[in-house]
């Protein structure tokens, strides 16, 4: 008997989340387990058989998901399982039938437990109750866990720091004054306390500005300013600021917006601690704030581009400090964003067009704040002129939005293939005829206006006044709410690109791997977008918009919660794919090759095609595709 718990618990012990188990759950769980063979054929699960009974680990062989509904080799809805998975912890929990058959597709031998010792290793094991929980984000987790303790830029030690409350990383009181303190007082605090900021605050201690190091150059030496002045007159009022109960990376993404390297923490309105950028990327081995700065500060398009070329390692360190893929994507895009000001703001000087009211508009990824470390341009030009101006207007944009292009090409935006670009005539319209335009795909919606859908119905003001481009958006989802017909060309659009998965939910990968932009983060961007169109939510990221289809009960929340997990897995792959690329000078950062990923991530990007399938599938459902 000892013999065979040895075996049992050696087997496990290879196999997430068995492998974490804490030691009196794993001796709780190794002699309850029963050794059950299934001879190639045989149902172990089917949903006449009434609810659940017993937990299955599969220990050897192969095993077959089907619906007994359906023929599966036509659907394509039949998935495999193997050696370390288990099942059907849906069935389990929710004390109901199974809703699909599991039937061995070779001689198997499973790991069995009953219901009722479900339960108890429920109780007794928090890393079993989570997986079992949540099990896509559990098993994440565990493959970022396994990222962080490779090393990737810092050896694991500060690991999720990004994901901590900023209160926890406040490691001494503040440095404060009054806003009417002499200059010399506050420097002399400064200098005796040894830190390179001091923040100025009221009666109530909310804060009112804050000096650094950087204004003692800029604002007093520069200037000529006395020593005997007020700080408030060389301080930088109305500090950036944030809640103790914000996340790091929430701190990181304002550093970036406002190219600041101090934050000001407050609880309950009042100052608790003032945070750089070191605090928070203690590996980073340049500076966010040197990098923003450098931006738009920039004279000129070389300028933006040398400093654009650092994200690369500014994001390898953001990686190694625990941030989720999503927040990755955010701060990329919001360096992407200055850039882009800053050369529309070059370009501007060489172009007499300041008597012209335009917005500069992202469509795409750029739009979705979804852009990963090589993108191409998607963009255009809303512009506000009398009626019957609108011809005129346009051939005075044209020129300097063709500049424009060419300068983000220059600074590492290719050209779109597609020519969706400002420069183009077709992409440089006045809001009425960006409203006709729209109503036009929707009320037609051929095709090609389905193509051009998908990525002009992500779209988001980046320079000049946002308003039009709001009354834009709401135009736009009025018309595709009231309209299923286009909803559902956009759902069969959406099922055209499917995951590569095979017949029995195996991974295919042809000769030149997989495409993860297209075969895997697609039908979940298309079918956050669907959804977003069919409820009218204003969001265009597509976690977002998951998230606004959950309060609008347009998706579960069960879903929602593994369509997250499976869409930010894909992302992060797709952002370590681009790295490799880029340190190699390769061009195909979007291709991954499954056989070179370890067994749990392997595991992982199964499950992750199989909710992108799953997605499609319930969008099939609604739309009676």
């Amino acid at each position: 008997m000892s013999d065979a718990l040895d075996t049992t618990r050696e087997f496990l012990s290879a196999h997430a989340p068995f492998d974490r188990l804490e030691a009196d759950a794993l001796e709780f769980l190794l002699p309850r387990l029963e050794t059950r063979f299934y001879a190639s054929g045989d149902r172990i699960t089917d949903p006449d058989h009434g609810p659940a009974q017993r937990f299955h680990i599969i220990r050897q062989g192969r095993i077959r998901g089907e619906t007994p509904s359906e023929d599966e080799q036509v659907s394509g809805k039949a998935w495999e399982l193997v050696s370390g998975e288990s099942f059907p912890i849906g069935a389990l929990l929710g004390r109901r039938p199974v809703h699909t058959v599991h039937r061995a597709l070779e001689d198997t031998i499973c790991l069995e437990l009953s219901v009722e010792d479900f339960d108890r290793l429920r109780a007794r094991s928090q890393v079993f109750n989570d997986f079992c929980s949540r099990r896509l984000a559990s098993l994440l987790d565990r493959v970022h866990q396994g990222l962080l303790s490779q090393g990737l830029g810092n050896g694991g030690t500060g690991s999720g720091q990004l994901n901590t409350p900023l209160g926890a990383r406040i490691a001494r009181e503040p440095v404060t004054c009054g806003p009417d303190t002499p200059l010399r007082e506050a420097l002399t605090a400064m200098r005796d306390q040894r830190v390179g900021s001091i923040v100025a605050v009221d009666a109530q201690r909310r804060p009112a500005g804050i000096f650094t190091m950087t204004d003692l150059l800029g604002r007093v030496a520069l200037q000529e300013v006395g020593l005997d002045a007020p700080l408030r007159r060389v301080m930088t009022p109305d500090p950036i600021a944030l809640p103790e109960s914000a996340l790091g990376f929430e701190g990181i993404e304002v550093m970036a917006e406002h190219g600041m390297k101090h934050i000001c923490v407050l609880a309950e309105g009042r100052l608790v601690g003032v945070l750089g950028e070191r605090d928070l990327l203690t590996s980073n081995p340049l500076t966010l704030d040197r990098m923003v700065r450098g931006i738009l500060r920039a004279e000129a398009v070389d300028t933006i581009a040398e400093h654009l070329r650092e994200v690369p390692r500014l994001i390898g360190a953001v990686i190694s400090q625990g941030a989720e893929a999503d927040q990755i994507l955010r701060l990329i895009t919001r360096i992407n964003d200055h850039a882009t000001r800053r050369v529309l703001a070059l370009i501007r000087r060489q172009h007499e067009i300041g008597d012209i009211d335009f917005t500069w508009l992202a469509f795409g990824s750029q739009a979705r704040e979804e852009q990963a470390l090589r993108t191409d341009q998607d963009n255009g030009i809303l512009f506000q002129c009398e009626r019957g101006r609108e011809g005129a207007t346009r051939e005075r944009l044209l020129p300097f939005a063709q500049e424009v292009n060419k300068a983000l090409d220059a600074c590492g935006f290719d050209l779109c293939p597609g020519n969706i670009m400002a420069g183009n005539p077709e992409c440089c319209l006045s809001g009425p005829e960006w409203e006709r335009r729209f109503s036009r795909w929707i009320e037609q919606g051929t095709p090609e206006h389905l193509l051009k859908s998908s990525i002009f119905f992500d779209l988001r003001a980046i320079d000049g006044d946002a308003g039009p481009v709001e009354v834009l958006r709401s135009q736009m989802l009025r018309k595709t709410a009231f309209n299923s017909r286009f909803r559902r060309q956009m759902a069969a659009n959406q099922m055209s690109i499917r995951p590569p998965l095979g017949l029995f939910g195996e991974i295919r990968s042809g000769a030149d791997g997989i495409n993860i932009k297209l075969q895997g983060l697609t039908p979940f961007v298309d079918g956050a977008r669907v959804m977003a169109l069919a409820a009218e939510l204003p969001a265009t990221r597509s976690h977002e918009r998951l998230d606004q289809a959950v309060a609008s009960e347009v998706l579960r929340e069960d879903d929602a919660r593994d369509y997250h997990a499976a869409l930010r897995y894909l992302q992060m792959l797709r952002l370590r794919s681009q790295q490799r690329a880029v340190e190699a000078g390769r061009e195909d950062g979007n291709r991954i090759r499954p056989e070179e990923l370890g067994t749990l991530e392997a595991r992982v990007l199964k499950e992750a095609f199989r909710q992108a399938r799953k997605l499609q599938g319930q969008l099939a459902v609604q739309y009676q595709l």
